[in-house]
């Protein structure tokens, strides 16, 4: 009886464990089937008719005529579609070029809604899409209408987990994406690849976007030009001008020279690495500005100083119409808050398609001698080390179009002085060196070289003390314009001191050494010289006692 009951008890435990293998492998095939049915029955199935549709919905969300070529149904790894070769038309008052163009476009379904009669897109991605950006000859963007547009249309949050009456706005993004810049119909250089986007929904009435992106420029060798990266948002309004908006920018890791390939299209000759921030924050239409531009090891490209130069500069502003002006621009260097400010500067752009059209005041309350003599050693390789300087610039300058000499203004070097380890005496220097801007007709009538002059500004060079050697002091003078500059050059002096005076001032002293008498004594002698210079040009020094001079002049390339 006992060996029954075990036997009965065997066969009960056994039968539990055979359920749950069979169990199991019942699971197992209905996976396997499921999977066979997610692999095998989207290529039968065709959603071509849902072409139109699809075609159309994304068009009245965007405002413009949208075309595909072909739909897809996808299952793995989330159900969805894949649209192929998506086009959306441009508006015409724009031009013909389509404002997007992709590929491959994947559409995702949010699982919960196909329970429900309104399917929704839970991510929408774009694959190496083309975009163009244009801006119109009368100010408008062509994003302009789309922006409005997508504004008008009521959508639930993103991240939103249940579904409502409005549907959720889908998470957008884009990969490997070209952004075009275009002027009217003509397409610029300007461009941004390898563009990362983002675009969401984080509350009913606000868009968040984040962009990341490799300027470059078409008609140039590029080859790193740095990282721009853009974040903030937008807001709903029933115009452009009212749309609120928060962003925040950076330009990174931009070498100096390829960032100048980029602005200006050529290498600039400088060397360093740039970096800017802005801050946007207001309306499209009304918005406060803040920029910092940080200029780290900024050296010439054709050798290596001894020091490089560090910049910091700080700008404030007010951006309208679009940011087609800007008005109570601020600048600061250092930024303010920081340091001895260095050089200020107030402005405004009225209108940035016209460059001319901006007023600009720049001034420093007190920049040091050796200061001024430590960036003229980066700027040219031919400054002696063992020169020294003293003294303290101050001065203002400022910008107004439309006058007969648009750059007034005038700049102090006080108790200047100017030394050499080889000079005879403590200073070549001796005094102030005023530079200031004076009426054309007084230069026209004192001019020693021309009767006129080209338009545009002048300055004057005051006459300035030099210890020469001569009981007297000499004195030099001149005046600066549009074309060049012109010095004067009178009194009594030694070979040597004049020679010396070249040394310590190299771009001062070319040709110089060819116009001082070999002839002399020792002694100090009367000196008559003139030089001039045209910008970018050669420097001729001449004896000006003299009518006669072709012989004895030199031309030397400025450095």
């Amino acid at each position: 009886m006992q060996e029954i009951d075990t036997t009965y008890a065997q066969s009960d435990s056994a039968q539990p464990e055979s359920t749950r293998v069979l169990r199991r492998l019942l699971y197992a095939s209905f996976a396997l089937l499921a999977l066979l049915l997610l692999v095998l029955l989207p290529p039968l199935i065709s959603v071509n008719r849902f072409q139109r549709r699809i075609a159309t919905s994304i068009s009245n969300s965007l405002g413009r005529p949208v075309h595909l070529d072909r739909v897809s149904l996808n299952l793995l790894p989330l159900p969805g579609f894949t649209l192929q070769n998506l086009v959306v038309s441009e508006d015409p008052a724009f031009g013909t070029e389509p404002i997007i163009r992709a590929n491959s476009v994947r559409a995702t379904l949010r699982i919960s809604s196909l329970w429900s009669k309104r399917v929704e897109f839970s991510t929408i991605s774009f694959t190496e899409p083309s975009v163009n950006l244009v801006h119109a000859t009368n100010g408008k963007w062509n994003l302009e209408s789309i922006l409005l547009q997508a504004s008008r249309i009521e959508a639930a949050p993103t991240a939103q987990t249940k579904a409502g009456p409005e549907p959720r706005f889908p998470y957008i993004e884009a990969t490997g994406a070209r952004l075009n810049l275009k002027q009217g119909q003509e397409k610029l250089p300007l461009s941004l690849t390898e563009a990362e986007f983002a675009l969401w929904l984080p509350n009913p009435q606000e868009w968040h976007l984040r962009l990341q992106a490799r300027p470059t420029r078409t008609d140039t060798n590029i080859s790193d030009a740095g990282i721009i990266q853009v974040e903030g948002t937008l807001g709903h309004a029933e115009s452009l001008g009212q749309v609120p908006l928060k962003l925040e920018g950076e330009w990174r890791n931009a070498p100096l020279g390829e960032a100048s390939r980029l602005v200006v299209g050529h290498d600039a000759g400088l060397r360093g690495e740039m970096t800017l921030t802005a801050s946007v924050g207001g309306t499209v239409g009304n918005s406060s500005v803040q920029t910092r531009l940080r200029l780290n090891d900024t050296r010439r490209s054709d050798f290596v100083p001894a020091h490089t130069l560090s910049v910091d500069v700080e700008c404030l502003g007010t951006a309208t119409g679009a940011f087609h002006a800007f008005e109570n621009v601020r600048c600061s260097w250092p930024p303010a808050g920081s340091g001895a400010q260095t050089i200020a500067l107030a402005g405004s752009l009225p209108d940035v398609r016209r460059l001319e059209s901006a007023t600009v005041e720049v001034g420093t309350p007190g920049i040091p001698a050796s200061t001024l003599l430590e960036w003229l050693r980066i700027a040219s390789a031919r400054v002696p080390a063992d020169v020294s300087a003293t003294g303290t610039m101050t001065g203002s300058f400022s910008y107004h179009p439309g006058s007969a000499s648009p750059w007034e203004g005038e700049v102090l070097i006080a108790g200047a002085s100017l030394k050499s380890a080889k000079a005879e005496v403590a200073s070549l220097v001796a005094g102030d060196i005023v530079v200031r801007s004076v009426p054309r007709s007084t230069v026209e009538t004192s001019s020693r070289r021309r009767s006129s002059l080209p338009s545009g500004s002048v300055f004057v060079l005051s006459p300035v003390s030099l210890a020469l050697g001569g009981k007297e002091p000499a004195t030099l003078e001149g005046y600066i314009d549009a074309s060049g500059y012109t010095l004067h050059l009178g009194g009594m002096a030694t070979a040597s001191r004049l020679l010396e005076l070249g040394v310590a001032m190299p771009q001062f002293g070319d040709s110089l050494s060819e116009i001082v008498p070999t002839n002399r004594a020792a002694g100090p002698f009367r000196i008559d010289l003139a030089a001039s210079r045209p910008w970018g040009g050669q420097q001729v020094w001449r004896d000006a006692s003299v009518h006669t001079s072709a012989g004895r002049s030199r031309r030397v390339a400025l450095d």
